[in-house]
């Protein structure tokens, strides 16, 4: 892990080192990174050195598009020998996690000393060293080598003394070097004496030179597999380009790892002392891919991290990119050439005509309604008695006006000739009467006073009672009594009033018109035109009228 504390680098050492760089380092520049798409290098993330880590490697899978996360990486404690034994209980979920796929990676930090972060100074360091080297250790290695075995996971890859050439950790390397060359091959050696094991041992010093160079902590090719490097946004170097040609920068590490025909890892590498920097992470994912190391784990804790540490949001945004898989780039539109099109001559088709069979049209007969006449009732009027009277008149009562109704059709008004009453001898004043409807009859004469003629509207000519053979009687003047003249009022009784004048005999009564076939029946010829009257025959609109004494219009 890093530290901001660094040694100063031997200036001669630097000097050969960077003249040895330009000479022989072929920094090309690297290739486009590819993303996740089919690569086949190994990848993971410290999220936690227990369960919780383990729980949370599908979520970042799924963050990732689905990518999956092939490397499950964990820290042995370093406080206490016990630890780095194995005596903890996170080893066996890890260890389940790891056989749960075939192609998965288990990656493990193992401490060389106890007390590894309680910054033990470097006298104390070489004597532990030398303690090391003696082989005073080697039995707490072997217990952590069969601890593996047992549980399943031979392969595990073992970051041994990690970081070695930095100040941080009591087993650094910088207090005694040789010695730590020495402890290291014993610790590899122990491992390996447990039957079954397979483990592969990853030598992994930080970037940089740091407290002394890591080429001079290298234990020898026989007790080292994988040569890694832990590399973060730090000095030295301000920018990628000085952390890959720094000395013992990333390009010196990919050189030696090939000079010494290992393949090279990067157990740790992440944002740190510039904070949010895409660039970074995209050229370090570029460099990634074009080196191809055996596996690579990010640290994803703040303020390294991209996924769990939410303060670094570009870089963040950049690692998502790079390592999600189908997930499709910018698409360029293929140019289209249009196709000359050809005319197709079209021939015309001969149109047939279809016959048209024309509809019969069938009119439609227009019946008119037709139009009843409102009939016009004239007024009656009631006649003044003539002055003229062949004869004594008896006193009639007074026939008040009746109310005439609307009937439906008009019909002319045609006075009723007066039958000639008999002489009366002795005529007698009038006594008042209560006016009444006086039904007229044949066989009973009339006095000589007119009868106010009333319209009827059922025949279009008055009906009278046909003439009953009776001797006419000569009139006699009789000076008739003072009567009151009549009066319109149908409660006031008329009086015959006496003319000075002698009588004259009335005319003999003319003979009425005959009445029609049927006096209560009134017909009106209908046209309904020429053709429909051909159709159906002459038609004429009748209408009846029941004018009887039950009807309610009766006049008299």
């Amino acid at each position: 892990m890093p530290r901001p504390g660094r040694r100063l680098a031997s200036t001669c050492i630097g000097t050969v080192t960077a003249g040895l760089l330009a000479t022989g380092a072929a920094l090309a520049a690297p290739e486009a990174h590819k993303g996740g798409q089919g690569s086949d290098i190994a990848m993971g993330a410290y999220l936690d050195y227990g369960p919780s880590g383990i729980a949370r490697i599908p979520s970042l899978s799924r963050w990732l598009g689905g990518k999956e996360i092939r490397v499950g990486h964990t820290y042995l404690p370093g406080d206490r020998w016990a630890g780095i034994e194995g005596n903890v209980g996170f080893l066996e979920d890890w260890a389940e996690w790891r056989q749960a796929k075939d192609d998965r990676m288990f990656v493990l930090n193992v401490p060389l000393q106890e007390r590894n972060e309680e910054r033990v100074p470097d006298r104390q360091v070489a004597r532990l060293i030398r303690a090391g080297a003696e082989g005073a250790y080697d039995h707490h290695f072997r217990k952590l080598a069969e601890r593996l075995v047992d549980l399943g996971v031979p392969d595990t890859v073992i970051v041994l003394g990690w970081e070695m050439n930095g100040t941080t950790y009591t087993h650094r390397c910088a207090p005694d070097p040789e010695n730590w060359k020495a402890y290291w091959r014993r610790v590899v050696k122990a491992m390996r004496s447990v039957p079954g094991q397979e483990f592969r041992f990853d030598f992994a010093p930080n970037r940089g030179k740091d407290a002394i160079g890591w080429t001079e902590c290298y234990p020898g090719d026989d007790v080292v597999d994988i040569v890694g490097m832990d590399s973060y946004d730090q000095d030295p170097g301000r920018s990628f380009d000085d952390q890959v040609s720094q000395p013992y920068g990333l390009q010196q590490h990919v050189d030696f790892a090939k000079a010494h025909g290992k393949g090279i890892s990067y157990p740790e590498w992440g944002l740190f002392r510039r904070g949010d920097n895409p660039e970074y992470v995209r050229r370090m994912l570029k460099w990634i891919e074009q080196h191809r190391p055996i596996y690579h784990t990010i640290t994803d804790y703040c303020p390294h991290g991209v996924w769990q540490c939410k303060t670094n949001p570009q870089s963040s945004k950049v690692f998502r990119d790079a390592l999600a898989p189908d997930r499709p780039g910018p698409v360029t539109p293929t140019p289209v050439i249009p196709t000359p099109v050809i005319p197709t001559p079209v021939v015309p088709t001969p149109v047939v005509p279809t016959p048209v069979v024309p509809t019969p049209v069938v009119p439609t007969p227009q019946i008119p309604t037709p139009q009843v006449p409102t009939p016009q009732i004239p007024k009656p009027e009631v006649p003044t008695p003539s002055p003229v009277v062949p004869a004594p008149v008896s006193p009639s009562p007074a026939v008040p006006s009746p109310a005439v109704p609307s009937p439906a059709a008009p019909a002319p008004v045609s006075p009723s000739p007066a039958a000639p009453s008999p002489a009366v001898p002795s005529p007698e004043a009038p006594a008042p009467v209560s006016p009444a409807p006086v039904e007229p009859g044949p066989a009973v004469p009339s006095p000589a006073v007119p009868s106010p003629a009333v319209p009827s509207p059922e025949v279009p000519a008055p009906v009278s009672p046909a003439p009953v053979d009776t001797p006419v009687p000569v009139p006699v003047p009789v000076p008739p009594p003072e009567s009151p003249a009549p009066s319109a009022s149908p409660s006031t009784k008329p009086s015959p009033k006496p003319s000075p004048v002698a009588p004259k005999p009335d005319p003999a009564p003319t003979t009425p018109p005959p009445p029609p076939v049927n006096s209560k029946q009134w017909c009106m010829p209908l046209n309904f035109g020429e053709w429909l009257s051909k159709l159906i025959g002459a038609q004429s609109l009748c209408v009846k009228f029941d004018w009887g004494k039950d009807s309610g219009f009766w006049p008299f």
